[in-house]
C-alpha cells in the first residue's frame, strides 16, 4: 500500500526542488499509521456525513448549485471564497533559507569548523583558502538547485492532470437581463462538458467520471452506474469498493448537530481525492478542495516530515560516512606522527586540518544535484519527462521492459476494417448494432469505439433521436471485458446490445443469428465461428464481438446478470498497422542491452502478427491462462525465455513483472490504461504517457510526450549518460583521496619536514575541486551506454583499493627524485621538496579524472568533453604557475629547476600507463560501469 501512496502523493506534492523530492515519502508513511476520524477537521466530517444523508437536490441546493453545473459568474466568485484545488505542499523556499540549506551539508559544516580553528591557531591564509571552499561548493550548490528549481517546475507545467465538468455558458445568466431590459437576444450555449485542470476545480462544480479517472476532489455521487473505485491508496483495502448515488450503509443519525464522528470511508455516496475509477461511471458534485479534503488534510499535518532515504540516497551516503570515518581516523593518526617525529605540534596540527580538508569531497552533493538536474532536463528535451529524480537510477538499469502492443508497436490508429456476421459475410446489420452500443456508453470510450463512431450516416439513417431511447447500460470492465447498452426502440421493447472480447461475448451467448434465423450454438456451430475469427485474427484483424437479445420494456434497470441468453449477431474487426519505428526502435534497445517483453490483453494471433512484422522472435505466445495456472517457480522459469504474452488481465501482467523482478531483473513497464495501473506500481520503473489516463500517468514514474519505444530509447541513453557521470566524480573522489592516505602516512613518518605545507595542501585541493565542475558535461563511451547500469556502492570499496594505491605509488617516486635527485632532503629544502610535490600531485589528481572516466586509452580512444578538457587545461596551467610565478612566496613555493619537468613528465606517463594497466585487469575480473 506504501508504494501505491508514494506515488499517488508525488502526483500532489511536487517538490520546489528536484533534491528536495525524498521528503515527501514521510508523509505517506504517516498516513499508513494514522487513524480515519481524527484526521478530519469536525466541520469538513460534519459535512461529509450532512451531504451523505441528503437527497442530491438538498445537496445541490446547500453548493448553490445545478445539475447543469456552475455559471461562470459563480465559479469566479467560489474561487475568491476557496481558492484552487490545491492540497498542502512544501512552497518555494525564500532565497536566505535555501542558501542555508544548500551550505548545511556535513562537509561544509566540518570544512566551517576548520576554517574557524584555522583562524583561532592565526593561520589566516589557510582560513582564507577553506573559506573559499566553502564558499564556492556553497553558490554552486545553491546556483544548480535554482536551475533545478525552475526546471522541475517547468517539467510539471508538461504534464497535467485534468477532469471532465459540466459548465453552463455566462450568457445563461445575461439572457433574461439583456431581453427584458434592453430588448436584445443573446443566444445561450447549454450546458455542456469541459476538460479542465484539477487545479481549477471548485465546491459546486459537477465532475463526470469514468474508469481511469483520478478523483479530483471530494465529492458527492449524484447518477452512479456500476462505480467501483479503488480506495487501496487510502485505506488499504485491495478490492473496489462499489459508490451509489444514496446512502446503502454506514452512520445513521437524526439531527445533524447530533452528529458524531464516523470512518469516512464507510459513506457509500461519497468519493475521495486521491482515489480512482476502476469501472463504470459517475457524475457527482465537488464538496471539499484542496486542503479541506481528507487527503488534503493529511498533508497539512505531515507536509514537513523528514523523508525516508530511498536506495540511491542509501548509496550516496555510504560514500559520504566512508569519506568521513576516513577523515575520522586518519586525521589523529596524522596529527600524532607529525607531532612525535617534527617536534612541532601546532604545525602537525595544522596540517592535520589540512589533511582533513584535503579528504573531504565538499563537491559531491553539488556534483550529485547538478549531474541529476542536468540529465533531467536533457531527458525532458528528448519527450521524456522525469516525475522523480532518483527514477533516472532505475531509468538507466532497466534490463527488461515491459510493454503493451496498442501504440506502441503499432500506430495506435484504428480503423474500422471489416463488419460481419458470424460466418465472415459483410452486414450492416453488425455495424448498426456496434454503432447503437458505442453511442449510447458513457463509460471510456476506446479507440475501438471512436472508430466505430466515424459512421457518423448511421445517425442518420438509424433516425437515432427520433427511433431509440437509452434505457440503461452495463459498463466495460477488465474481468467481464465487454460491455452493453439497452435502448428502447419506439418504446415496443427494449434491445441489449453486448460489444466485446470474442471468448467473453460467447460465454453469454446461446444462439447464433445466420441470414434472418436465430439458431442455437451448437459445438458444430461454435467450432465454426472459432474458424472464421481465427482467420480474422491471422490477417492481423482485431475481432470484437456484438451479440444482442430482445427484451420486454419491464424495467428501467439492467445489470451484469441480464448479460446472458444472447444472440451472436456477427463481428467488428479492427486494424492497427505496425509503426515504422517501432522494428528500429526494438534493434536499438537490444542492442542497449534491454530485452523487451509484450503484455497485452489482445489476441494472440494478432498479437503473434504485429510482433512477426516489428521484428521481435515469436516462439511462443504465452495466454492468461496458461499464466493463470503455472506456480511461481514455473512461472519464473518461463518469463526468463518467453517474449509475447497475450490475453492478460490486469493481475496476470502485475505477476509477470512481479516474477521478472524476483529473478534479478531491473523491470519497467510502459503502459497507458487502467488495466495498467497495478504493473505500473509494481515494476522497478513504470512508464506512462501524456495522453494516459489520469490513474496510468499518476502511478508512473517516468512520463513520455510521445507514445513511441524509440523516445523511450533515447530517454534510456541519456539516462545512462547522466547516472555514469555522477560515478565518475564518485569512483575519482574515493579513489583519489584513499590515495592521498597512503602518500601522506609514509611522508609523514620519513621526512623531517612537512611533505606539504597546510596553506599548499588547501589551495591543491581547491583546484582540483574546481577542475571537476564540468563533469556533469563529459562525454560517455558508447559501451558504457549498451548495458544497464546499476548502482553498487558495495563495488566502491573494491574500486578504492585497487586504484587509490597507484597515486601513492608515484608520489613516492617524487618523494625519491626530490630527495636524491634534487637534494631536498632537508628542513632548509623542505620549500623546493614541498613544491615538487605540490605540482605532482595536483596534475595527477587533475589527470586521473581523464584515465578513470573511460575504459578506453584516456586522450587516444576517448576524448572528455570541451569543458572537461578546458577545465583540466585551465587547473594545470595554474598549478604549475603558482611555484614559477611571481606568488610563489607568497604560498611558501620556490620556482622548480627546468629538469624537473621531464622527471615529472615520466613520473606522470608512468602513472597513467599503469592505470591504464589496472583498468585492464579489473575491467576483466570485475567489469567496468
Amino acid at each position: 500500500m506504501l508504494n501505491i501512496l508514494k506515488r499517488l502523493f508525488a502526483a500532489f506534492l511536487e517538490s520546489h526542488a528536484f533534491t528536495r523530492h525524498f521528503r515527501r515519502i514521510a508523509i505517506l508513511e504517516t498516513v499508513a499509521r494514522t487513524g480515519v476520524s481524527r484526521d478530519l477537521p469536525p466541520d469538513v466530517l460534519r459535512d461529509l456525513t450532512i451531504a451523505a444523508q441528503s437527497d442530491p437536490n438538498g445537496v445541490l441546493a446547500r453548493l448553490d448549485s445545478h445539475v447543469d453545473g456552475l455559471s461562470r459568474s459563480q465559479i469566479e466568485d467560489i474561487r475568491e471564497r476557496f481558492g484552487l484545488n490545491e492540497v498542502e505542499h512544501e512552497r518555494p523556499l525564500p532565497w536566505w533559507r535555501h542558501l542555508w540549506l544548500a551550505y548545511r551539508t556535513p562537509f561544509s559544516l566540518l570544512l566551517t569548523v576548520l576554517a574557524v580553528v584555522s583562524y583561532v591557531t592565526e593561520d589566516l591564509k589557510a582560513t582564507i583558502v577553506i573559506g573559499a571552499m566553502v564558499v564556492l561548493a556553497t553558490v554552486i550548490r545553491f546556483w544548480q538547485e535554482t536551475k533545478s528549481n525552475k526546471a522541475a517546475e517547468e517539467l510539471k507545467a508538461m504534464v497535467r492532470t485534468t477532469a471532465t465538468v459540466i459548465r453552463r455558458d455566462i450568457t445563461e445568466e445575461a439572457a433574461p437581463v439583456a431581453k427584458e431590459y434592453f430588448g436584445v437576444q443573446i443566444h445561450t450555449r447549454p450546458a455542456h462538458r469541459e476538460e479542465i485542470p484539477i487545479r481549477d476545480l471548485v465546491p459546486g462544480d459537477i465532475v463526470v467520471l469514468s474508469a481511469g479517472d483520478m478523483i479530483p476532489a471530494d465529492c458527492r455521487i449524484l447518477a452512479a452506474k456500476d462505480l467501483f473505485v479503488s480506495q487501496a491508496a487510502m485505506t488499504g483495502e485491495s478490492l473496489p469498493v462499489e459508490k451509489f448515488p444514496a446512502l446503502h450503509q454506514g452512520p445513521r443519525v437524526g439531527a445533524h448537530s447530533q452528529l458524531k464522528a464516523a470512518n469516512p470511508f464507510e459513506l457509500d455516496d461519497i468519493v475521495f481525492m486521491g482515489t480512482n475509477v476502476v469501472s463504470g461511471s459517475a457524475t457527482a458534485v465537488v464538496l471539499h478542495i484542496g486542503n479541506r479534503t481528507y487527503f488534503g488534510a493529511l498533508a497539512s499535518r505531515v507536509v514537513s516530515s523528514e523523508a525516508v532515504a530511498t536506495q540511491f540516497q542509501v548509496g550516496v551516503n555510504q560514500v559520504s560516512w566512508l569519506m568521513i570515518r576516513f577523515i575520522l581516523v586518519m586525521t589523529p593518526l596524522v596529527l600524532l606522527i607529525n607531532g612525535f617525529t617534527k617536534g612541532d605540534w601546532l604545525e602537525a596540527f595544522l596540517f592535520a586540518l589540512s589533511i582533513a580538508v584535503g579528504l573531504t569531497p565538499e563537491m559531491l552533493p553539488m556534483i550529485v544535484t547538478s549531474t541529476l538536474a542536468k540529465g533531467a532536463v536533457l531527458l525532458s528535451r528528448k519527450k521524456v519527462i522525469v516525475k522523480r529524480l532518483d527514477a533516472i537510477q532505475n531509468f538507466c538499469a532497466m534490463d527488461v521492459l515491459c510493454t503493451d502492443k496498442t501504440g506502441t508497436l503499432t500506430l495506435d490508429k484504428i480503423a474500422l476494417e471489416r463488419h460481419t456476421d458470424v460466418w465472415g459475410e459483410e452486414s450492416d446489420t453488425v455495424l448498426e448494432y456496434a454503432y447503437l452500443n458505442s453511442y449510447y456508453q458513457t463509460g471510456l470510450k476506446n479507440l475501438l469505439d471512436v472508430a466505430v463512431l466515424t459512421h457518423v450516416e448511421l445517425h442518420r439513417e438509424l433516425e437515432i433521436a427520433t427511433t431509440f431511447r437509452k434505457v440503461d447500460e452495463v459498463p466495460f470492465d477488465f474481468q467481464r471485458r465487454r460491455m452493453s447498452v439497452v435502448v428502447a426502440e419506439h418504446d415496443q421493447h427494449h434491445l441489449l446490445i453486448c460489444k466485446g472480447a470474442l471468448e467473453e461475448i460467447l460465454a453469454g451467448c446461446t444462439r447464433v443469428r445466420h441470414g434472418g434465423v436465430d439458431e442455437p450454438l451448437t459445438e458444430a456451430l461454435l467450432a465454426r465461428v472459432r474458424e472464421v475469427t481465427a482467420s480474422l485474427n491471422e490477417e492481423g484483424l482485431r475481432v470484437v464481438a456484438v451479440a444482442a437479445k430482445e427484451l420486454p420494456p419491464a424495467k428501467e434497470a439492467y445489470a451484469v446478470a441480464d448479460e446472458c441468453e444472447l444472440t451472436l449477431i456477427g463481428y467488428v474487426t479492427f486494424l492497427d498497422p505496425p509503426k515504422e519505428t517501432a522494428a528500429p526502435a526494438l534493434k536499438a534497445l537490444g542492442a542497449h542491452g534491454v530485452t523487451v517483453k509484450v503484455l497485452t490483453g489482445d489476441n494472440e494471433l494478432v498479437t503473434a502478427k504485429i510482433c512477426r512484422q516489428v521484428g521481435l522472435e515469436v516462439d511462443h505466445v504465452m495466454v492468461g491462462a496458461e499464466v493463470e495456472a503455472m506456480s511461481d517457480a514455473a512461472l519464473k522459469q518461463a518469463v526468463e525465455s518467453r517474449h509475447i504474452f497475450a490475453r492478460l488481465t490486469p493481475a496476470q501482467k502485475d505477476r509477470i513483472v512481479r516474477t521478472l523482478k524476483s529473478a534479478g531483473h531491473v523491470v519497467g513497464f510502459m503502459g497507458d490504461g487502467i488495466n495498467d495501473a497495478a504493473a505500473l506500481h509494481t515494476a522497478d520503473i513504470g512508464i506512462s504517457v501524456d495522453s494516459g489516463v489520469d490513474i496510468a500517468k499518476e502511478a508512473a514514474d517516468i512520463i513520455l510526450l510521445e507514445k513511441s519505444l524509440l523516445v523511450l530509447e533515447e530517454g534510456v541513453v541519456e539516462g545512462r549518460k547522466t547516472f555514469v557521470n555522477m560515478l565518475k566524480y564518485i569512483k575519482m573522489a574515493a579513489s583519489s583521496n584513499f590515495g592521498n592516505v597512503f602518500s601522506v602516512l609514509v611522508a609523514s613518518a620519513f621526512l623531517p619536514f612537512l611533505p606539504m605545507l597546510p596553506v599548499q595542501l588547501l589551495v591543491q585541493n581547491l583546484l582540483y575541486d574546481i577542475s571537476q565542475v564540468a563533469i556533469p558535461f563529459d562525454n560517455v563511451d558508447e559501451e558504457l551506454l549498451t548495458r544497464p547500469q546499476r548502482w553498487n556502492p558495495g563495488e566502491l570499496g573494491r574500486f578504492m583499493l585497487f586504484f587509490g594505491p597507484i597515486s601513492s605509488v608515484f608520489d613516492i617516486a617524487t618523494f625519491v627524485v626530490m630527495w636524491f635527485v634534487f637534494g631536498a632532503n632537508g628542513p632548509e629544502r623542505q620549500t623546493l621538496f614541498q613544491s615538487g610535490w605540490f605540482v605532482e600531485g595536483l596534475l595527477t589528481q587533475t589527470l586521473v579524472v581523464h584515465a578513470i572516466r573511460t575504459r578506453k586509452v584516456p586522450f587516444i580512444q576517448s576524448n572528455a568533453a570541451p569543458p572537461l578538457l578546458l577545465t583540466t587545461v585551465v587547473i594545470i596551467a595554474i598549478g604549475i604557475f603558482l611555484p614559477m610565478g611571481p606568488m610563489h612566496d607568497y604560498f611558501k613555493m620556490q620556482p622548480l629547476p627546468l629538469l624537473y619537468f621531464p622527471f615529472l613528465a615520466a613520473i606522470l606517463l608512468c602513472y597513467l600507463t599503469l592505470t591504464q594497466a589496472m583498468k585492464g585487469f579489473y575491467a576483466r575480473r570485475y567489469g567496468w560501469q
